[in-house]
């Protein structure tokens, strides 16, 4: 499905992640993902002590749909480990998070990029309140867009993660520029502290067994038009496809690479896992070009967000109402 979803949007640029033969423990797994994975900084953001390569906990699940993306790269690697430490919450407490700067060789830059990776959660995971998995991001600096930031205004950065809800619903989790009345789609819910919600609830996650996640995104062209379109295929099925998005506000904003970042959470322990729990990932893998979406789209017009009142301005409102309307009685 992957490869065939490259060739639809001409993404001829391919890069796969490796993974070693042998498992490895938390620091050599660190070193090794620093040495060959092209990190921003040079480093794992968090989450050090908390990643390994392992053998596959599910080498007889494989992910259900494309049968021809089914198989392994190497039968023989391992697979990535991620670990959530009870009582965790937030990429500071358990997970990981790190940047990978994907560099063209021309020295073009990226307008559309295709990420597919298989992921696990072990057996009966608890899925708490929800958590982040990995994506996609622009800009150079790794520490906008994301952990509780604003909404962005798309001129420095942006961020596209997938996310897991209560019950295992699962949703696309976005720090983009929210114009034209974006925030009032029944099917998008912001918040003006936190990142955008598209489609919760469009799939479910399953846990005990691989699963398959491909993420496209394509830059809006211009900058002022909102053109740009957000893919998500759950086990090759097109679970969330979202047109009409202003990405980015700046013609030099470009899509950088993998934002590899998952956690439970969530900034406050209500998002915190009761036990110690792990993903697996595998089999992680980029397509990309330099075109950008050429659909059509409006011109941006304002950020637009809108959230529901609260109770507070609520009665301000119905107390200033009250005073105008008195003296006429």
């Amino acid at each position: 499905m992957a490869s065939a979803l490259a060739v639809q949007y001409g993404l001829a640029t391919s890069t796969a992640f490796a993974f070693p033969s042998a498992t490895l423990a938390a620091a050599d797994t660190t070193n090794r993902i620093v040495s060959q994975w092209s990190l921003g900084k040079g480093h794992v953001q968090d989450g050090t002590t908390e990643i390994s390569f392992v053998a596959d906990p599910f080498p007889n699940s494989p992910p259900t749909g494309d049968p021809s993306d089914t198989t392994v790269n190497n039968p023989n690697a391992t697979v990535l480990q991620v670990t959530y430490p009870q009582g965790s919450f937030s990429h500071e407490s358990g997970g990981t998070q790190f940047y990978n700067l994907w560099n063209t060789t021309d020295g073009s830059n990226w307008g559309s990029m295709l990420l597919s990776y298989e992921v696990a959660f072990n057996s009966n995971f608890d899925w708490v309140k929800g958590g982040k998995l990995p994506g996609l991001r622009g800009g150079l600096d790794g520490t906008g867009c994301s952990g509780g930031d604003s909404v962005p205004d798309g001129k420095e950065c942006f961020s596209s993660r997938v996310m897991w809800r209560k019950s295992a619903e699962g949703e696309v989790y976005a720090y983009i520029p929210t114009p034209n009345g974006l925030c009032t789609d029944k099917n998008v819910i912001c918040n003006s502290d936190f990142g955008t919600s598209l489609e919760r609830g469009a799939f479910g996650f399953l846990s005990g067994r691989w699963l398959r996640l491909n993420m496209l995104v394509q830059l809006n062209n211009p900058p002022n038009v909102a053109n740009g379109q957000i893919q998500l295929y759950y086990n090759d099925r097109l679970a969330i496809s979202r047109q009409g998005l202003q990405i980015r506000a700046s013609d030099t904003l470009f899509i950088n690479g993998l934002f590899f970042s998952t956690f439970f959470g969530g900034s406050d322990s209500s998002w915190a896992t009761p036990t110690t729990q792990h993903t697996y990932f595998r089999n992680i893998q980029l397509w990309g070009s330099s075109a950008m979406s050429n659909l059509t789209g409006q011109s941006v017009k304002s950020a637009g967000f809108v959230s529901s009142p609260t109770p507070l301005l609520l009665l301000l409102f119905l107390s200033t109402a009250c005073l105008w309307i008195l003296p006429f009685f």
